[in-house]
């Protein structure tokens, strides 16, 4: 904690308002926007690398969030305070830091496939930073960023053998499917089945919950979609700059009209049951591989035939 109070001591409005914008570089949301960017204009290949480290990264964070269940530094120290604009943004127990993850599984993957050494000093200088700000914001402590940073390393490393040797035998990427559905459903028994002790902060245990049917949910969709996208589509990632704008500008728009759509429409029928949000995110993964890609053609078309 003496780390975290000298950086209290340092906060200041401008350092405040620009470490909470890094720190919205391993958001959930960032993370997709930047998967399905790789996934959809640059290499399939890649965006599967960055996703499988970025599934297996978030169920061993959650795995661990509940298995220890450290809380966060403001809970273990009501003394210490935060910059309050980051409190939304850290629900769920302290330990590992899941944005510190999520950043090394979007930046390290791209640092690795690539052999621009520019860019891979871009990538470890935004890992670091991410890890800073959650640090500077008061809503994790050097221990939980740096497992995380230990941790997500480890799996890009490990990963990237094995990422490129499924595109040579196609076989391996449904043998790590089934792997990662396996651990994912394992994740959903252990978090809903687990009897927690009485004084576990529930709204914390209802977060590792809700967020291990999202886990599953995702790589079911993706088990689903990754054999009918490489026999039956078989998208090319390659088009002419407008439509890639238009892929990824009107693709986000629809997956995130998707996700939020159907959480609205679960909550007007009064569903509660969490495992909604397997549904949801299951919907959303079929349309980011499978259903969406399926207009790329048209998009390259018809602005090749305008221009």
């Amino acid at each position: 904690m003496d780390l975290l109070y000298w950086l209290e001591s340092i906060r200041n409005p401008v350092l405040d308002r620009i470490m909470s914008i890094v720190t919205y570089l391993g958001d959930e949301i960032f993370f997709i926007l930047i998967a399905l960017l790789i996934f959809w204009c640059v290499s399939k290949e890649e965006g599967y690398y960055l996703l499988f480290v970025g599934f297996f990264g978030t169920i061993l964070n959650q795995f661990l969030k509940l298995f220890y269940r450290i809380p966060r530094p403001w809970v273990k120290d009501p003394d210490f305070t935060i910059v309050e604009s980051a409190r939304s943004g850290a629900d769920g127990y302290s330990f590992p830091s899941g944005h510190t993850q999520s950043a090394v599984g979007n930046f390290g993957t791209i640092a690795r496939w690539n052999k621009s050494w520019g860019l891979r000093g871009l990538c470890i200088a935004l890992i670091l930073l991410t890890a800073f700000s959650r640090m500077y914001l008061g809503v994790h402590t050097p221990l939980d960023v740096g497992v995380s940073l230990l941790i997500g390393a480890v799996l890009v490393f490990a990963f990237y053998p094995i990422m490129k040797a499924a595109q040579k035998r196609p076989g391996i990427m449904y043998i790590l499917i089934g792997f990662m559905l396996l651990i994912s459903f394992t994740f959903v028994l252990y978090a809903n089945l687990a009897s927690f002790p009485a004084d576990a902060a529930q709204e914390n245990i209802l977060s590792g919950r809700k967020n291990s049917y999202s886990l599953f949910g995702a790589l079911l969709g993706f088990a689903i979609a990754y054999p009918l996208e490489r026999k039956h589509i078989r998208f090319s990632e390659k088009a002419c700059l407008p439509a890639q704008i238009c892929k990824v500008v009107l693709g986000i728009i629809g997956l995130l009209a998707i996700k939020e759509g159907l959480k609205l429409v679960f909550s007007a029928l009064g569903i509660t049951w969490l495992g909604i949000h397997a549904l949801r995110y299951c919907a959303v993964v079929l349309f980011a591989a499978l259903l969406w890609p399926l207009s790329f053609p048209f998009w390259d078309r018809l602005f090749r035939r305008r221009s």
